[in-house]
């Protein structure tokens, strides 16, 4: 399975002075099968150690921080020596031995020739948990679920990828129906790893549900094993209300849906949890649409996205006859489900910042605002073909951007200042600003 990722990892493995990387992301996104594919295809030999459950790790990394001492353990534990030049390090769940996270500060200062990289489901709530280890000696990666067009290539569609890559849309709209079926393979599958390859081996849509249900089964699980026992119903009511709060026509986050009378403080500690885990994305409200964006966030106002498309359409049980046979009764989801894919991939583009705004008197939204280092790009999202696009039009009146998208299922199309994107190719456009 193609992952974009893998080319970040090796621009990493090419680094002279590089860091021990730590890849963050939601459980299932797919962490421990890049980091094992990575080590076959780019070094010699892999070292692969699973910290949960691991007392010999567990007391190895307890004792002191002599990195001679550690990689002897280490060497003693697989059987056999470790050249550093050749061989990748790789720690998993490393959070559940807060010292070997620790540990990757004295590999940095005392021993950079050893090639490490960490993954843990939870790393996000180690860190906030006040983990050692400074800031400066290790890199960070994001690893999302599967993007769009990276669902396309394992389907086996490398063509109608590639068609996007060269921006050759007058040729790819001759194929936009086989776009728009992918389109909407993809609202219902998502881009969970294990989802895609079942679906891809399968084509059975109800197989593809029982993995998500089983993911979303374990993120339950991980919210009474991990998280604080006090926060684990409020946690629970919180992630339940996402679809509701996502249905809404402004989808702003409002605590009165999760329990009458509810308030911001109340969820504090279940809000910080659910984003540590990579579980859910927040996207704030700025008060104007300057650069930067993050100087003007507004943080008491944001919208709350899903990981991923797919775990949104089995949270509200979306039956694929309602998504592939566009029946009417699923017009009010659609929004939802179509904003949640276009955050999705705006995720996964590299260096661009996502927010949105709303004017004083709430009753103009833009969907989307990105920050692209140079000038400001808003977003309007439309489910279908309908065009109307009001608040785009009082946006673009008062601010005068030197660009903006609206993004439908129509054809593609530059007009002067806007450009009309189909939302298949939202990704590949985007990540070329």
């Amino acid at each position: 399975m193609y992952r974009s990722a893998m080319e970040q990892l090796n621009k990493w493995k090419q680094k002279t002075n590089k860091k021990p990387l730590i890849i963050r992301g939601a459980r299932q996104a797919g962490k421990t099968w890049l980091m094992k594919e990575f080590g076959k295809t780019a070094y010699e030999k892999t070292v692969y150690i699973n910290f949960d459950n691991n007392p010999q790790m567990k007391e190895l990394f307890s004792l002191d921080m002599r990195i001679d001492r550690i990689i002897m353990g280490i060497e003693l534990y697989v059987g056999h020596k470790i050249s550093p030049h050749n061989t990748l390090l790789i720690f998993d769940e490393v959070q559940e031995v807060p010292k070997a996270l620790s540990s990757l500060k004295y590999f940095n200062e005392t021993a950079p020739e050893y090639q490490i990289i960490c993954a843990g489901s939870l790393l996000g709530i180690a860190l906030h948990q006040g983990t050692s280890f400074p800031v400066g000696k290790v890199e960070f990666m994001d690893l999302y679920p599967l993007s769009f067009t990276e669902f396309m290539r394992a389907m086996g569609k490398e063509q109608f990828v590639d068609l996007l890559d060269k921006g050759d849309f007058e040729m790819a709209t001759m194929f936009r129906q086989d776009y728009v079926d992918l389109l909407k393979y993809y609202y219902y599958v998502g881009g969970m790893p294990e989802v895609v390859q079942s679906f891809v081996d399968n084509r059975d849509f109800n197989e593809a549900r029982e993995i998500q249900e089983r993911i979303l089964a374990a993120y339950e699980q991980d919210f009474s094993k991990h998280a604080p026992n006090e926060a684990v119903p409020r946690i629970r009511m919180l992630w339940n209300s996402i679809p509701a709060q996502l249905t809404k026509e402004n989808k702003k986050f409002i605590y009165g849906i999760i329990k009458e009378g509810a308030r911001a403080k109340d969820y504090e500690t279940a809000l910080m949890w659910l984003t540590d885990c990579g579980l859910v994305h927040k996207v704030y409200r700025v008060t104007a649409p300057s650069i930067p964006l993050k100087a003007y966030e507004d943080l008491k106002a944001f919208k709350l996205f899903l990981a991923d498309v797919g775990l949104l359409g089995c949270m509200v049980r979306l039956n694929q006859s309602v998504l592939l046979d566009r029946n009417e009764l699923f017009k009010e989801f659609k929004g939802a489900l179509t904003e949640q894919y276009v955050l999705q991939q705006l995720k996964t583009v590299k260096g661009v910042d996502t927010y949105y705004w709303t004017n004083d008197r709430g009753n103009a939204e833009i969907d989307f605002l990105i920050d692209t280092g140079n000038e400001v790009v808003p977003i309007e999202v439309k489910a279908e073909t309908n065009l109307k696009a009001k608040s785009l039009k009082t946006f673009c009146e008062k601010y005068n951007p030197k660009m903006a998208i609206r993004t439908s299922m129509t054809d593609y199309k530059q007009e002067d200042w806007l450009l009309n994107l189909p939302l298949w190719a939202v990704e590949k456009k985007l990540s070329s600003f």
